[in-house]
C-alpha cells in the first residue's frame, strides 16, 4: 500500500499510500477468483414480463427471458399495481416529502401498515425502504433496547440479518442452519435470565428450503426468548392471503416480530416490520435506520397497496408460480441437470466453480437470449456457486423446454459435472 517516500507541496515529509493502486487491486482480486459482478442493462416490456430488452453487447436492444426475477408473481406488471401507482402520482405528486416524522407519513403509508398488520394477525407494522434497511435496524435496535441480550442466528440469514446483529453490539449465538439440537443447547448453555431472541427466515432463498417454523417456536416457548422470522421470500407466495410460511402452518401468531419485503413477490419495494403496537412503537422511535430516512414515495406505497390487497383476495397468481417451479424441477432433473430440488419456489442449480457459472450465463445470455445471473461468493459459500432461477406464472412451457435444451447442450460443452 505505501509506495515511496516523497514530499509534499506543503513540505510535509513521509510515506505516502498509493490509493488508486488498493483500490485497483481490489477489483483485481475479484476478476482473479471470477466473482467480478456484471450488471445486466435491461428494460421489462410492460404487460409482457418475463419478455424484456437487453442494451449490452450489441447494437440496439435485444429481445430476452428473464429467470431470475425476485418479482415472483409479476406483481409489478400488474395492471392494478401501474393503476394505482399513476393515480397516486397524479394526485400527490412523485416524492414523499421527507422523513415520517417532518413531512413523510402519507395517508397511503398509515393505510399500508394497517394493511400489513392485518395479513400477519398483527396489531402493528413499520414500512421501511427495504427489506435489508428493516432487518438492519430492527434486529440492532432490539438488542440495544434489551440491555445484555443474546441473538441466536441460523448460519444461512440473510447478510442484512447479519449486519443488524452486528451492529446492536449484543452477543451472538450462530446455530446450524435449521438444526434444532444445535440451537437447543446454545439456548441451554446460556444464563436462563438473559433476554434472548431467535432469528431465522422462513424461506432460504439460495437454499430453496424451509425453516421448522413450530419447532424454533417450541424452543423459544421453553427459553423465553423472543423469535425474529424474515419471510421476504415468502410474503405474498405462500399462504391463503399471502403471508407467508407462517400464515401457511399457522404459526404467525407465535413469532414475535414478522418481517417482509414489498420489493419481491409484491413487485414494487420496500421492507417492512410486524409485531404488537409496543415493539412496533418501539422500533419507530430508536431506530437510526427509520427516524432518519426519507420515507418511501407515496407513489410506490400506492403500488404495494393495491398489490397487497390483490395478492389478499387472489390466489391464481400464487397457483400458476408453483406449478411452473414444479415444471422446471422436473425438467431439469428428467434432463440429468444437478437440479436442488427443494420444497419452495425457488430453482437452484449446483454449479461448484465460479468461473464456470459466469460463463453458463454469458452464454446463455449471449446465445439463447436467456438471462440469470450467477450466485456467487459472498451470497453462497465458495464451492457452492449456483445459478438460481424463480420461474413464475407467465414462463410458459415452451419456454422452460428451450431452457433446459440451452443448459444441456452448455454443460455438455464446458464438460461440467451431471447429477449423480
Amino acid at each position: 500500500m505505501i509506495t515511496d517516500v516523497s514530499t509534499t507541496a506543503d513540505g510535509i515529509a513521509g510515506p505516502r499510500v498509493d490509493y488508486s493502486r488498493v483500490f485497483t487491486q481490489a477489483i483485481d482480486r475479484l476478476h482473479a477468483e471470477g466473482r467480478y459482478r456484471v450488471f445486466i442493462d435491461i428494460l421489462r416490456n410492460k404487460g409482457a414480463f418475463p419478455n424484456a430488452r437487453c442494451f449490452a453487447g450489441h447494437n440496439g436492444p435485444k429481445p430476452i427471458t428473464v429467470w431470475c426475477s425476485n418479482d415472483y408473481l409479476a406483481m409489478g406488471q400488474h395492471p392494478k399495481v401501474i393503476a394505482a401507482m399513476e393515480e397516486a402520482l397524479h394526485d400527490v405528486g412523485a416524492g414523499s416529502g421527507g422523513t415520517r416524522n417532518i413531512g413523510g407519513n402519507t395517508h397511503y403509508h398509515v393505510d399500508l401498515e394497517g394493511e400489513l398488520a392485518d395479513l400477519h394477525g398483527k396489531e402493528a407494522a413499520l414500512l421501511f425502504t427495504s427489506g435489508y434497511v428493516s432487518n438492519e435496524a430492527t434486529l440492532a435496535t432490539l438488542a440495544k433496547v434489551l440491555p445484555g441480550c443474546i441473538i441466536f442466528s441460523d448460519e444461512l440469514n440473510h447478510a442484512s440479518m447479519i449486519a443488524g446483529i452486528r451492529n446492536s453490539g449484543c452477543e451472538k449465538r450462530v446455530f446450524r442452519h435449521n438444526d434444532l439440537a444445535h440451537l437447543e443447547e446454545l439456548l441451554a448453555a446460556e444464563d436462563p435470565s438473559a433476554p434472548k431472541l431467535i432469528a431465522f427466515e422462513s424461506v432460504y432463498s439460495m437454499e430453496g428450503d424451509i425453516a421448522p417454523i413450530s419447532a424454533i417456536c417450541d424452543l423459544a416457548d421453553r427459553y423465553n426468548a423472543l423469535t425474529y422470522c424474515d419471510e421476504v421470500h415468502a410474503v405474498g407466495m405462500y399462504g391463503a392471503r399471502g403471508g407467508g410460511i407462517s400464515e401457511r402452518d399457522q404459526v404467525a401468531h407465535r413469532i414475535t416480530i414478522l418481517e417482509g419485503t414489498l420489493g419481491k413477490a409484491f413487485g414494487v419495494m420496500g421492507g417492512y416490520i410486524a409485531a404488537d403496537r409496543t415493539i412496533v412503537d418501539v422500533i419507530r422511535s430508536y431506530a437510526p435506520g427509520f427516524i432518519f430516512t426519507t420515507s418511501l414515495s407515496p407513489v410506490l406505497v400506492a403500488g404495494v397497496l393495491a398489490s397487497v390487497r390483490h395478492l389478499k383476495a387472489s390466489s391464481v397468481e400464487r397457483d400458476g408460480q408453483q406449478a411452473s417451479a414444479a415444471m422446471l424441477k422436473a425438467m431439469l432433473k428428467d434432463a440429468g441437470l444437478p437440479v436442488m430440488i427443494g420444497d419452495t419456489h425457488i430453482v437452484p442449480l449446483m454449479v461448484g466453480d465460479p468461473v464456470k457459472a459466469k460463463k453458463i450465463s454469458d452464454v446463455l445470455l449471449a446465445e439463447y437470449g436467456v438471462y440469470v445471473q450467477p450466485i456467487n461468493y459472498p451470497t453462497v459459500p465458495r464451492g457452492t456457486e449456483r445459478m438460481r432461477f424463480t420461474p413464475g406464472p407467465a414462463h410458459t412451457e415452451a419456454m422452460m423446454r428451450e431452457l433446459t435444451d440451452a443448459l444441456v447442450e452448455i454443460w455438455s460443452r464446458l464438460d461440467l459435472r451431471k447429477a449423480a
